[in-house]
């Protein structure tokens, strides 16, 4: 029964992992550049706002001549070139651009990417028909080129430097011309986490205008598997997806299911796009409409991103809408919104039990200041708790064997009846009256492994989902959120548990036998390509299983193991004692 428990764990072990490793949505393929003309490339400028130049195509020699575009009508508030204005706080620098009052850079201080840089969540690299972080947009494509595309003038210091590291702080944009366009931006700024809120007042002439919130492609974190695809990095970042919070449940919609439902509309507690560590949302935004598109930046393997490109549309000219452009880090989104922290993307069933972990995880932070020597004490911590637990499994799978032989004998007795033989049932009468008399409840070793299983899977969803783990070093691994660079936790897995198997109490079927001293291979060859701090806590629980099954066995002794005597040598010990033949069949 114990085997059984053992090996259903090790089944749902590799469920768990085998669906986030190897089932999780494919990238979506690259769309193929269809053919269009140098008006069809401008219009699609224009509607997308990035105010790159459209590229051109040589018109045949027999073509009629195009007619000249109009010219932008005359500006009366403006400036006379582009240039960046650089906002910086506590955690973040943002670098915004006079054309269109738009984002370039949002880089977060205290995260890095895989060359050391500060990472950029406005993704960088991208075709000149995508649009910046914060572009508008409206139903005429006139009118959005002309919105995204003008000089503003900004308003504030004028070296192009914002220090919001101590107290809020603004930037202003505001452009007009003499058409009667008139738009004005406002970003407000906390020092203290990553929130940017936005006020936009716009109009054309006597009409006001309700333009549609345009983020863009993102997120745009780099991940080591983005640098070094290949087999041997299953361990990395997820995709993004679509994240919304209505009706108080939160919904994700996968990259490659976001074609079936581009556009979401209703009352939303968050709305916006999240990848395995960070994430870019509205919050509180109310009632609003979202369109959302994926997009798979072309480029050799090693450079191909996933990304998606959303905008908002408000039912009013946005006032201090609130957006959320940083990192999952749970405390952080708790201090802003408790339902916020919903957006870490914790096991749905042992969710509950992955936030006291991290909190336990980040206490043993504070004290020792390694996150790796935290994972390791957190580990001893957790199997000292359950040490009556697994001294009671050990005890029963011990007595358990101690049966063996007898079990067997019964076994034999009935090995040539069928499975459908009324005289069958007689085998089990047997063997639970051995278990009667030897004190023996075959399930006594299952409950503690049950109870175990929870912490064992809420671990696993807490390591591979911590932003805190990411980037964090320990002995040779430069990062703990990813595999071993060199595999040597993964070969010290398969050698501790090697010797777990060889030290437990063994069975007597063989097949069972050769199927727990698989194991360990197979393990070894799962944390190949797990997080580093995933292989390290079942490393640790390994070597405290090792130890424990030392102390107990020391405990309990060696096996007191009853062999059952041959038939033919009962029956000589029963002439000589006068037994009857009868009582013979009974012994």
């Amino acid at each position: 029964m114990e085997r059984r428990v053992f090996i259903a764990i090790v089944l749902s072990f590799l469920v768990l992992y085998m669906y986030q490793a190897y089932f999780a949505p494919p990238p979506a393929a690259p769309a193929k550049p269809a053919a269009s003309t140098a008006s069809q490339t401008q219009a699609s400028t224009a509607a997308s706002g990035t105010g790159a130049a459209p590229a051109t195509t040589e018109a045949p020699a027999d073509a009629a001549p195009q007619p000249a575009a109009a010219p932008e009508p005359q500006a009366l508030v403006s400036e006379t070139s582009e240039r960046e204005i650089t906002v910086d706080t506590s955690t973040v620098q943002a670098v915004f651009t006079n054309r269109g009052g738009r984002l370039l850079h949002w880089r977060l201080k205290a995260y890095r990417d895989n060359s050391g840089h500060s990472v950029d969540l406005v993704p960088s690299g991208l075709p000149g028909t995508e649009p910046l972080p914060f572009s508008l947009r409206v139903d005429q494509p006139d009118l959005t080129a002309r919105l995204n595309n003008a000089i503003y003038r900004a308003g504030g210091d004028a070296s192009g430097h914002v220090d919001a590291t101590h107290g809020a702080a603004s930037v202003s944009f505001e452009f007009q011309d003499v058409a009667g366009l008139h738009v004005v931006k406002q970003f407000r700024f906390d020092p203290a986490n990553y929130i940017v809120a936005l006020t936009i007042s716009a109009a054309n002439g006597d009409s006001t205008i309700n333009p549609s919130v345009v983020w863009g492609p993102g997120p745009g974190d780099i991940t080591p598997s983005a640098a070094n695809p290949g087999f041997f990095n299953r361990s990395a970042a997820l995709p993004p997806e679509l994240i919304l919070h209505r009706a108080g449940k939160v919904e994700r919609v996968a990259i490659t299911k976001i074609s079936e439902q581009p556009i979401q509309e209703g009352q939303f507690r968050f709305a916006g796009v999240d990848d395995h560590y960070f994430m870019i949302a509205a919050i509180n935004p109310g009632q609003v409409r979202i369109e959302s598109r994926a997009l798979v930046v072309p480029g050799p393997a090693e450079a191909r991103r996933q990304l998606i490109s959303h905008a908002i549309r408000f039912p009013q000219p946005p006032s201090n809408a609130r957006f959320f452009v940083g990192p999952k880090q749970f405390d952080l989104l708790r201090s802003i919104d408790t339902e916020l922290t919903r957006a870490v993307n914790f096991n749905a069933w042992f969710g509950w039990l992955a936030v006291p972990l991290l909190g336990a995880l980040k206490w043993l932070h504070g004290i020792v200041g390694n996150w790796g020597w935290s994972i390791v004490l957190l580990t001893v911590l957790i199997n000292l708790a359950m040490f009556p637990l697994r001294h009671k499994s050990v005890v029963s799978m011990r007595r358990m064997q101690e049966l063996q032989p007898q079990l067997k004998a019964i076994q034999d007795r009935y090995a040539n009846l069928k499975v459908t033989d009324p005289a069958k049932q007689k085998m089990n009468t047997e063997v639970m009256n051995l278990y009667r008399e030897k004190g023996v409840n075959p399930a006594s070793g299952c409950v503690p492994m049950l109870l175990m299983m929870p912490v064992l899977f809420a671990f696993y969803s807490l390591l591979s989902q911590a932003i805190e783990l990411r980037g964090a070093e320990f002995w040779w691994i430069k990062d703990l959120s990813q595999a071993d660079p060199y595999f040597v936790i993964p070969v010290l897995v398969s050698v501790t548990m090697f010797l777990q198997q060889k030290m437990s109490p063994a069975t007597a079927d063989p097949t069972q036998q050769r199927m727990m001293m698989f194991m360990p291979i197979m393990f070894g060859f799962i944390f190949l390509t797990t997080a580093a701090g995933t292989a390290l806590y079942w490393f640790v629980s390994n070597v405290w299983g090792i130890g424990q099954q030392y102390f107990t066995n020391w405990m309990i002794g060696p096996p007191a193991v009853h062999a059952v005597r041959p038939a033919a040598e009962r029956r000589i010990k029963n002439a000589g004692t006068g037994r009857t033949a009868g009582a013979e069949k009974h012994s």
